[in-house]
């Protein structure tokens, strides 16, 4: 089996994965702003990550996976590190503390994550809660000699940093070309640069979320967040940070220059990056009004009620969003996210999530018709070569549409040999299974949703009952009732499949 390999964003190009003490893996993604109900956007990063994790696991490393909450420092021009606090607006608009305003959002986020079945990181550290270690950071920030604190703000020297590291190493921008696109901005005359990042913000009167600090009463700043809690937990240098491609030129880079202008030595050995949704080809934005959450496409989802103190499951909204025709099963999103790479854009339209739906449930469908195969003597099929072939994908910068495409051979290896087409000895059927169970569910986080539970389980004896009267039809040569049932059933999306053996029924 070919080792594995990760696209590092640090020096844009696929490296060889080479733990600091394996076979122990250091993996810390940027998590949620909880402001609000988390978007599309956020799920499609976090189910990226949440398949890494799960290979990582799989192929035998021992994976502390952090991801964070954002309580409080994420301000409303995040880039410019300037306006108001977003929890603490909402919690000011809905007059109610900020930490309401956060357990209400946790409550849907997590909601949103197990419908979509990513595990839960090995830690879920808020920044609220690390408020001494980005003080402690900061401190030794400005001993270093690359922070300033100016009227009970601390700020980050770029240009300094800048004259002895490479501040835009992540984002490939040399400082001129970020000079040049930064803007001045009204009441930074404190800055010694336009490019200066806010460590510590000094909190007006009227901010809600405060704290004592060497410099006065104030909150952290969004990116020392970070930096603070991925080196409590995973070490100075550690392996992994992921996140959004739209936190490169910002978020990252600045964690990258305060983690070295701290210890002195880079965070993270391997950068890895998701990218951005569209919608019908068209970057979603709320002002051209193709932003959408989870709960306006997932069938059966419960989101927040209008009461701020509500929990998830206290309304439901049940995929309703005009730009779809209907709703789906979190499991068909999920397996749809993983029909793109997860380094290239991925777009949303009612004609991609039909056509998955219709390959999950094939996908979903054939581990039945793999309980029902009956094994021969030889073999016409080399099933250990794709499972090599599965392995190679993943291996490959966890190539999903790569690996999705051995699966389905096996779907059509399976449907064959059903078909008597092809034959499989029962070694073959052992390792199909084996595929199955370590791909599918363990890699992937499908769920057999359609086999499991009382509705599927009620839904198979109806099916089974069907078929039987209608045999009982045709036996009695009434072949327009039976092609009736069959139309019938055709219209609602299930397929009656003639055979030597007998009828069998598929979802389309």
């Amino acid at each position: 089996m070919q080792p594995l390999h990760i696209y590092n964003t640090l020096t844009r190009k696929k490296e060889l994965f080479k733990p600091i003490n394996a076979p122990l893996v250091g993996m810390y993604v940027c998590g949620p702003t909880l402001y609000s109900d988390v978007h599309i956007g956020n799920c499609r990063t976090f189910t990226s990550f949440d398949i890494m994790y799960r290979y990582l696991t799989h192929i035998g490393y021992k994976v502390r996976y952090v991801r964070n909450i954002t309580d409080v420092g994420h301000l409303e021009d995040e880039v410019a590190g300037v306006g108001e606090d977003r929890i603490g607006k909402q919690a000011r608009l809905k007059q109610l503390e900020p930490m309401e305003i956060v357990q209400r959002y946790s409550f849907g986020f997590r909601e949103v994550m197990a419908l979509l079945n990513n595990c839960p990181p090995s830690i879920e550290p808020t920044a609220s809660g690390h408020i001494p270690e980005q003080i402690e950071m900061t401190q030794k920030i400005i001993e270093q000699g690359y922070a300033y604190e100016k009227d009970g703000n601390v700020y980050f020297d770029v240009e300094k940093f800048a004259k002895t590291h490479n501040y835009g190493i992540l984002s490939g921008r040399n400082l001129d070309d970020q000079l040049e696109n930064t803007r001045e901005l009204d009441g930074q005359e404190e800055k010694k640069g336009r490019l200066d990042f806010a460590l510590w913000k000094k909190a007006k009167p009227e901010h809600i979320m405060r704290w004592n600090s060497p410099w006065g009463v104030g909150f952290p700043g969004w990116h020392i967040e970070c930096s603070a809690m991925s080196q409590k937990y995973l070490g100075a240098t550690f392996d992994i940070h992921g996140g959004g491609m739209d936190l490169i030129p910002t978020h990252h880079t600045n964690e990258v220059a305060q983690s070295v202008g701290c210890c002195g030595a880079a965070p993270v050995n391997y950068w890895v990056h998701t990218n951005m949704l569209t919608l019908n080809g068209q970057k979603m934005s709320r002002s051209l009004g193709n932003v959408f959450l989870p709960v306006e496409l997932f069938s059966g989802m419960k989101l927040a009620a209008d009461s701020p103190s509500a929990t998830p499951s206290q309304a439901k909204l049940d995929g309703k969003h005009p730009l779809f025709e209907k709703a789906y099963n979190p499991m068909v999103v999920r397996f749809f996210m993983m029909q793109t790479h997860y380094s290239s854009t991925l777009d949303f339209s009612n004609e991609a999530l039909q056509a998955s739906e219709k390959g999950y449930n094939r996908l979903v469908e054939s581990y039945s018709t793999l309980d029902k195969l009956t094994p021969s003597a030889t073999s016409s099929v080399d099933i250990k070569k794709i499972q090599e072939a599965c392995y190679a994908a993943m291996n490959d910068d966890f190539n999903t549409p790569i690996l999705l495409s051995q699966l389905f051979e096996c779907v059509r290896i399976i449907n064959s040999a059903n078909d008597k087409k092809e034959t499989l000895t029962a070694d073959d059927i052992t390792l199909l299974k084996k595929i199955y169970n370590d791909f599918i569910v363990d890699v992937m986080g499908i769920k057999r949703e359609e086999q499991n539970g009382k509705s599927a389980e009620a839904l198979n004896n109806v099916m089974n009952l069907v078929i039987d009267l209608r045999k009982k039809v045709k036996d009695n040569k009434d072949y327009a009732t039976s092609d009736e049932i069959r139309n019938r059933l055709q219209e609602s999306g299930i397929q009656i499949k003639d055979g030597k053996e007998g009828a069998t029924w598929t979802i389309n």
